[in-house]
């Protein structure tokens, strides 16, 4: 095993016992907190399988994460309104269940990110990071104005969405969920990253000259990691709208999709865990820091500035001695 190795294994450690502590010790704030950090973990991972693996900077990721969050609470507000979604041409209700809203959120978020890349995979550099912000402030300002949904004001849920078998009211419980899911999407990402296709995408992400000259197509390689990217962080978004049982516009905002990217850089691009220990430090410095002063980001501006200048494989490099991705 890698260093690398035992540095994941430590953080899938913390993973499992903290949450356990803080139940047997009583504090099922810390659980609430823990259980955010992994929601918001998973959200990045899905724009790691772009970045890190495909080296697309997506500056409008917040996307898919707003379309999860509103999926969940369109069907919800239904459900708890008893009112139908649509009537014609055929009945649409809303539902409280979350395999049902998980389901449609990653279809929806999958659908809108192979249409987003159709357009935006066809630039690169600066041009492609413009154009998916530029993506990300219109379905910004359409849920503004979305007033049967709440408009800026957002839209609440009053009873979290059920999961045949558990009471997702219970903290821990809600929190096993997430943390499933989120290990599903791990070992998915971890798969990728050493299947063929990875292998193809990582290639065509440094020569793509090199990739098109053994007859694959790099812009459909790109397209498949992007609509897999968008589905991952619209799963996120579902579960963060269920953790808070409220969306709101902010959910679109270009200021989310910047901070997935520095949850990546500061765990490490293309690093298995990067973004899980990207958002848990995130999640803790907004905590310990915010209670202190409003201008905590100061402070979380100096972390990541730091790992820039003297860490470039981000806090898993650094643990890890240096070790290249994906060993």
């Amino acid at each position: 095993m890698t260093r690398e190795s035992y540095v994941n294994l430590a953080c899938l450690a913390g993973l499992i016992l903290i949450p356990l502590w803080a139940h047997v010790s009583d504090e099922p704030f810390t659980i609430t907190l823990a259980t955010r950090a992994v929601i918001l973990a998973l959200a990045a991972l899905g724009l790691n399988i772009a970045l890190g693996i495909g080296g697309l900077v997506s500056f409008g990721h917040a996307v898919f994460f707003g379309i999860g969050g509103y999926a969940m609470g369109i069907l919800a507000h239904h459900a708890q309104n008893y009112t139908p979604i649509a009537e014609w041409p055929f009945l649409i209700e809303g539902t409280k269940s979350m395999p049902i809203i998980w389901l449609l959120a990653t279809v929806v978020s999958g659908i809108v990110a192979f249409l987003i890349g159709l357009l935006s995979l066809r630039t690169t550099g600066v041009y492609f990071i413009m154009i998916t912000l530029a993506f990300g402030q219109m379905l910004f300002f359409f849920s503004i104005s979305w007033a049967e949904y709440g408009g800026e004001d957002g839209l609440a849920i009053y009873v979290r969405n059920g999961f045949p078998g558990l009471n997702t009211l219970v903290p821990l419980q809600f929190y096993g969920l997430c943390l499933a899911i989120l290990l599903l999407a791990l070992a998915f990402q971890w798969r990728l990253a050493k299947s063929p296709f990875g292998l193809a995408l990582n290639a065509a992400r440094q020569v793509p000259n090199r990739v098109k000259a053994v007859g694959l197509n790099p812009f459909k390689l790109q397209l498949v990691a992007f609509t897999i990217s968008g589905m991952i962080t619209g799963l996120a978004g579902a579960l963060f709208a269920d953790l808070n049982r409220f969306v709101s516009p902010t959910m679109f905002s270009w200021q989310l999709s910047g901070e997935f990217i520095v949850f990546i850089i500061i765990g490490g691009t293309a690093r298995l865990f990067g973004p899980v220990i990207g958002a848990a430090l995130f999640v803790i410095i907004e905590h310990v820091l915010g209670g202190i002063s409003d201008y905590w980001h100061i402070w979380f501006g100096f972390l990541l500035l730091g790992i820039v200048l003297f860490g470039k494989g981000g806090v898993i490099g650094l643990l890890a001695g240096g070790a290249k991705a994906h060993d």
